[in-house]
């Protein structure tokens, strides 16, 4: 497997892994994470331009897309129920969706993240997110509390930092 950077020429691709996703969260008991468009077509395109947009890929099948990058998340600078590992320079990765038809390219962006941040990634996942709370906890990431998004939706809070590999 590899990761590039998404194209513009990918945006329709991107669309429908986002699909997919929604889909299988609707039918595996979290139909309110990203709801019936999330992420928008407009979040999207704002992401590949930014260059903050990737894809896993094998060949020239595309397997999962997801978004990295080493900055500061808003969202993130209040946590509740717990603290932060480390107050360090982070990378984030948010929006990971995969058509599930290969295992374990959750596991391969995940790391390929955690490497890119130089070993301090935080990550968050809606409470019913299960599949995604079960491979962050089997990758080292620990649950540190609970952030709250723009829209006061609460998020469950995971980082995992070098010295806890």
């Amino acid at each position: 497997m590899d990761i590039r950077k998404t194209t513009m020429e990918d945006l329709d691709t991107v669309l429908d892994l986002y699909a997919k996703a929604r889909q299988f969260m609707r039918e595996n008991g979290n139909p309110d994470q990203w709801g019936q468009n999330r992420p928008p077509k407009e979040q999207v395109i704002d992401d590949i331009k930014r260059g903050c947009s990737f894809l896993c890929t094998e060949g020239k099948n595309v397997l999962g897309t997801f978004y990295y990058a080493k900055e500061t998340e808003p969202d993130y600078a209040q946590i509740y129920d717990g603290a932060w590992l480390n107050q360090e320079p982070y990378g984030v990765m948010h929006r990971v969706a995969s058509p599930g038809i290969k295992k374990g390219v959750g596991t391969f962006c995940l790391l390929w993240c955690f490497r890119q941040s130089g070993g301090n990634l935080r990550i968050d996942t809606h409470q019913d997110n299960l599949p995604m709370q079960k491979m962050l906890e089997k990758n080292g990431f620990r649950h540190c509390g609970t952030i709250y998004l723009k829209d006061n939706s609460p998020r469950l809070a995971y980082q995992k930092t070098a010295s806890d590999k």
